[in-house]
């Protein structure tokens, strides 16, 4: 699937329509870096990458609150929320057919009814909208990996994309989340809830922690035999004596009742338990949360901006992508808060009743003309009756904990052996990959880096190794550049449904060299690359080939034109 256009609207005025062509994309910024007044920074060069990446499923909101803005924030937020700006972006599977599949993606900025989010003139939910798009591009309607994690590696202008090749999820991922997009990468469709099963695995055994603090399996196996015992002795020992039918039945009811109120008891404890585990980490998650004064990074930038003009700017990005995906998770944590409070409250309310109801019975007990022996006796029985009733809601607790544990562990074990039937294959897949891989690498830099697969737990894990160390920041980016299209090719050779274009930024970094051997990779390939760069740090002659620009920003025309 290639970009066709992309076309920004206000209304019946069209701000920008902006067309896409096989091989380079640049989107030029003109303004000179000597300029000390004006650096350029906030003219969106980058803005198309973050547009794209919004009909994609994005948010929308890095685009107004991106360091790239600055002081235009509030401009720029008002300007895509305050007028009816439409984003159109249109998808094409073969750029040259006209008859092939064609993908129309329509959205606004807007909440609620005045929302616009289309697919093809049909309207979607958030969820329904990447579900859509995934069955529509990849063919897939599997729920793992997500469309937003599988088209994560084709957009890279966020850091932590910049700096790692293949870790391009969130820095939350979990290690399974990542096996699933390995294994889709490769071609392999894996139906398959491993994520989920290893988060319900983690919040089993921090329950089982928490109730061996109170009592472990084997010491509840021993202890209720004994208080059955017991029970049954001193049962024996209050029928010897001649009890009116009023009065045992008393007893009968308080030692059901200090039963059921024990019972009770521990399951408020079980509640109370499984509260205090959200909410400590609840409490750990939004301890991550970055304190970090964002004006005093702002007036650090402008100090620092006046000494080194080419001061990348990702400070305040990476601090909002993280909080975000920090609140996201605690949502995610805390769902179930709500019904364990209700649980509590209703719970307290009966056992009060219950005490209450003890009470008037234990008192009316006491005003009854017994020997001391006797009351003696039932304040023993009652006492294992209490810990007979504790003992064993604890065991009820284990064996369904141990059984849920059993059937995670079951169905992880499934999953695990359906991937490992696959590892012949796994590996024939990578070593396909690796005959596009190293070779592009190599035309850019000289370098040979080599992908491999290994398992650790029964995780599938991808690794980059460069057989001279690692690269340096320039070839980092090149090697980043040379996996991308290596990937589209590996893909192409497999007829495994993928993405063909590759948004990336910063390109300055790398040598001139590299630059010309980038670009003569591109045009060889069956690809789209875009690219934001500056126009003084590009060679002349790329500039000069028109074919190669989409579209010319600097401070007198800027992206949104405000």
């Amino acid at each position: 699937m290639f970009l066709k256009t992309l076309k920004i609207e206000n209304g019946e005025s069209v701000v920008r329509n902006i067309t896409f062509y096989k091989g380079i994309n640049l989107i030029v910024d003109e303004t000179k870096s000597d300029n000390t007044i004006k650096s350029g920074n906030n003219v969106g060069k980058t803005t198309i990458h973050r547009l794209i990446d919004f009909c994609l499923g994005g948010d929308g909101t890095n685009i107004y609150r991106d360091p790239e803005f600055k002081k235009d924030n509030s401009q720029i937020e008002q300007f895509l929320t305050s007028n009816s700006i439409v984003i159109t972006l249109i998808l094409k599977e073969d750029l040259k057919n006209n008859d092939s599949l064609e993908i129309v993606i329509r959205k606004n900025f807007l909440k609620n009814n005045k929302k616009i989010q289309e697919i093809n003139g049909e309207k979607f939910s958030d969820e329904d909208f990447q579900k859509k798009l995934k069955e529509l591009i990849f063919k897939s309607n599997i729920d793992k990996p997500s469309f937003r994690y599988i088209v994560s590696k084709n957009i890279r202008y966020e850091k932590n994309k910049l700096l790692h090749t293949i870790k391009v999820l969130h820095p939350q991922a979990t290690v399974s989340e990542y096996e699933s997009l390995f294994l889709f990468w490769l071609g392999l469709e894996m139906d398959n809830n491993k994520s989920s099963l290893m988060k319900d695995k983690k919040n089993e055994d921090n329950f089982q922690e928490r109730l061996r603090k109170d009592s472990d399996r084997g010491h509840i196996e021993q202890a209720l035999p004994i208080v059955k015992r017991k029970i049954d002795e001193f049962s024996k020992i209050k029928e010897a004596f001649d009890l009116n039918p009023s009065y045992s039945t008393d007893i009968s009811n308080l030692n059901n009742l200090k039963s059921n109120i024990n019972k009770l008891s521990t399951e408020i404890s079980v509640l109370e338990m499984r509260k205090n585990l959200i909410l400590e980490s609840k409490s750990d998650l939004e301890s991550e949360f970055s304190k970090i004064d964002s004006q005093i990074v702002k007036n650090l930038y402008k100090e620092a901006k006046a000494l080194i003009p080419q001061i990348q700017k990702t400070f305040e990005e990476t601090i909002e992508f993280h909080n975000q995906m920090t609140a996201q998770k605690i949502k995610y944590i805390t769902h179930e808060l709500p019904k364990l409070e209700k649980d509590l409250l209703d719970k307290k309310n009966k056992i009060s009743k219950m005490l209450d109801e003890e009470n008037l019975l234990t008192n009316k007990l006491k005003k009854s003309n017994l020997v001391e022996n006797i009351e003696d006796l039932i304040i023993k029985l009652n006492k294992a009756y209490e810990d007979k009733g504790k003992l064993e809601e604890q065991e009820r607790l284990w064996i369904e904990s141990e059984k849920r544990l059993e059937n995670i562990n079951a169905e992880l074990n499934k999953i695990n052996e359906k991937i490992n039937s696959k590892d012949d294959l796994i590996k024939e897949r990578i070593r396909i990959f690796n005959e596009f891989f190293p070779e592009i690498s190599e035309k850019l830099d000289g370098e040979k880096p080599v992908l491999s697969s290994s398992k650790y737990k029964d995780i599938l894990k991808l690794d980059i190794k460069n057989i001279d160390g690692n690269p340096g920041t320039g070839k980092k980016k090149g090697q980043i550049a040379a996996f991308d299209i290596a990937y589209i090719k590996f893909a192409d050779s497999l007829n495994i449904k993928c993405l063909h274009f590759i948004l990336h930024d910063q390109i300055e970094n790398i040598h001139g060299n590299q630059i010309y051997n980038l670009l003569k990779i591109v045009k060889e390939s069956n690809c789209q690359y875009i690219l934001p760069v500056l126009k003084d740090k590009m060679p002349n002659d790329v500039l000069n080939n028109e074919s190669n620009i989409i579209l010319k920003l600097s401070e007198d025309e800027k992206f949104f034109k405000i």
